[in-house]
């Protein structure tokens, strides 16, 4: 098992490992939720090629906490960074993706946020839905490449103001999921879902130079 000393004590985290990867992402879990939620969603992305790391936050999973308080998202974020620097300083050549699920999406805007080292200021960042915990106004999207993938029936995350989030940032892309609710990877559209990360994390290209020319950066793509 894998741990390092996080803001308040022990925190685990999971390493899906592939021969010869591509690229790496580093996964952001939801409330309730930990990383062994996600061995699926880690699987199919090993077989495009990327190596993934996924956390327990404080009080989830395997990670030390009062599982029933949410620890300040600040203290999640700082987790997610150091995270995310270990992934960074295991493959320092490869592009990077930091995946987040609703309270993991508005932990990676906070931690992309900050300054959280050389190595991994050119991630990319695929934000599945935001928390109702996380005010949406509070927040401006990471200054990096950022797809955000909303289902259009959330009914814990409205819709609505995450497409005045995303309209506030030029490099960030909002597709929004017919027939999808809050948890887009356990919901039957995780295969689509999984496929547009995998595209946007574009494991060939350069992550530096932001999206590709096919695949703007700013505007909205309805999928049904």
């Amino acid at each position: 098992m894998r741990f390092f000393q996080g803001v308040s004590g022990l925190v685990h985290y999971r390493v899906w490992p592939v021969d010869s990867p591509r690229a790496v992402a580093v996964l952001l879990h939801g409330l309730g939720q930990c990383s062994a939620d996600y061995h699926r969603f880690a699987r199919a992305l090993n077989r495009c090629g990327v190596a993934v790391f996924g956390i327990d936050q404080i009080g989830h999973g395997l990670s030390e906490g009062q599982w029933h308080e949410m620890a300040p998202i600040e203290d999640l974020a700082a987790n997610a960074s150091a995270l995310t620097a270990l992934a960074a300083a295991a493959h320092p050549r490869l592009p990077l993706v930091l995946i987040g699920h609703s309270l993991g999406a508005g932990t990676a805007v906070v931690a992309m946020a900050t300054d959280i080292g050389a190595a991994t200021r050119t991630a990319r960042v695929a934000l599945l839905g935001t928390p109702e915990q996380l005010p949406v106004q509070g927040y401006s999207p990471p200054a990096v490449p950022t797809l955000v993938l909303h289902g259009a029936d959330d009914r814990r995350a409205p819709i609505a103001p995450i497409r005045a989030w995303a309209d506030t940032a030029p490099n960030c892309r909002l597709i929004e999921i017919a027939d999808a609710g809050h948890d887009l990877l356990h919901e039957p559209v995780h295969r689509h879902v999984t496929h547009e990360i995998v595209e946007f994390l574009d494991p060939e290209g350069d992550p530096v130079s932001g999206p590709p020319a096919s695949r703007p950066g700013r505007g909205r793509i309805a999928v049904r």
